[in-house]
């Protein structure tokens, strides 16, 4: 899977919170400042080649449909993220944010009893 641009990343974003749909629906949910209608275009197809969209047309307008749920992205981002930059360590990614104090003691304990939990499911 082709990592995504951060103009990319806030379309499909706006995909998968509409479950699809056209240009200009995705343009209206996107922050300012917004692109131009052109650019979000260009930026649908780039995305249909490579293979998180499908477009389809529709009189003389292509709606776009996700074909990679946001979970299987979220999922091999970060998979690919903490590769890149902890070594594949979970551990030490925890560890990072501990140490800049991103994550305080307790949100650290809420993690532990969140994982416990779902071992026992």
């Amino acid at each position: 899977m082709e990592r995504l641009t951060q103009p990319e990343e806030e379309a499909m974003r706006a995909f998968w919170q509409l479950e699809g749909g056209f240009i200009k629906e995705v343009l209206e949910l996107l922050p300012e400042p917004k692109p131009p209608y052109t650019t979000l275009a260009s930026t649908a197809r780039n995305l249909e080649r490579k293979g998180y969209l499908q477009g389809e047309k529709l009189g003389n307008t292509f709606r776009f449909t996700p074909l990679i749920a946001a979970e299987e992205y979220r999922k091999r981002f970060m998979s690919t993220f903490v590769g890149d930059y902890f070594r594949n360590s979970y551990k030490e990614l925890v560890s990072f944010f501990a140490k800049d104090q991103k994550i305080s003691a307790e949100e650290l304990k809420e993690i532990v009893r969140m994982i416990e939990k779902g071992q026992e499911e």
